[in-house]
């Protein structure tokens, strides 16, 4: 290994600890430094990672057009080192960003030819996480029953591996779907499964995921206390770990609790006509 070889992957390393927390600006620059590295070595599959590094900060940044050009570039590379297992991750995250666009038809090619790969390659877990994403693209175009087939055989996957998180994902993920159809019974089930699996893992993040998708059934079928009652505790952890949605959430967390006290409070006086 050159010493550009070890600075690039020193830096990759560094960038995946910033990502993992969320600094995704510092990130950016550890994988950019790393590419100048890898541009000079022209070590391809070093290169290929880096350059699949970058794509993947900058679709969770929202910069799609950015990602695109960098998931390219990485599939020429994959495609030159005959990287089949590599090129079926490469046209998932092209089908994510497709998704993340609302092009549900772009996306589920993507996502059927990564799967062709993933057969072959035997990658069963990412089979597993595919399986959720064309899960999601029919649910968000209205093949419930289709959804829920793919979320099934997610789930059946994620188990064999061992996967808690992904077992925690697959059930929240169904209870969306059934609440969609108003199946509340069916969505309420789902939730307290997802939840039941995330905190025996305790994972803090996926039990208020659950609960979530479980206030949203409540409200939807008029249990407004109890909505109003798992959203507090969802409030709880956005402001533990600063998530993105804790305005949001405070603020439907308010509109609740302004309904309960209004549903509570006593009817007005009528005025005498003596």
């Amino acid at each position: 290994m050159t010493l550009k070889n070890g600075l690039s992957e020193e830096l990759n390393r560094q960038g995946n600890e910033y990502f993992g927390r969320g600094h995704y600006t510092d990130a950016y620059t550890c994988y950019a430094k790393a590419l100048e590295c890898d541009r000079m070595t022209g070590d391809q599959r070093a290169l290929a990672a880096t350059l699949g590094n970058l794509g993947n900060i900058c679709a969770v940044s929202g910069r799609r057009d950015a990602a695109q050009s960098y998931y390219q570039e990485v599939l020429e590379l994959q495609k030159i080192l005959g990287d089949e297992k590599g090129i079926g991750t490469t046209l998932a995250n092209l089908g994510n960003l497709r998704a993340d666009a609302g092009e549900w038809d772009r996306a589920r090619a993507y996502y059927l030819e990564a799967l062709d790969l993933m057969t072959k390659t035997r990658d069963e877990a990412a089979k597993a996480v595919l399986f959720s994403d064309l899960g999601l693209i029919a649910r968000e175009t209205g093949q419930f029953d289709e959804a829920i087939a793919y979320y099934e055989k997610s789930l059946l996957l994620m188990r064999r591996l061992g996967n808690d998180g992904g077992v925690a994902d697959a059930w929240r993920m169904m209870a969306r779907t059934f609440l969609l159809q108003r199946r509340f019974d069916d969505a309420i089930a789902c939730c307290q499964t997802s939840q039941s699996v995330a905190e025996r893992s305790r994972d803090e993040l996926r039990t208020g995921g659950a609960r979530y998708v479980l206030a949203d059934c409540y409200e939807a079928m008029g249990r407004i206390e109890d909505a109003a009652h798992l959203l507090e505790r969802v409030v709880e952890m956005d402001r533990k770990y600063r998530l993105p949605k804790l305005e949001e959430n405070t603020n439907r967390l308010q509109s609740l609790r302004v309904r309960i006290a209004a549903a509570s409070a006593p009817p007005p006086l009528r005025e005498s006509r003596g």
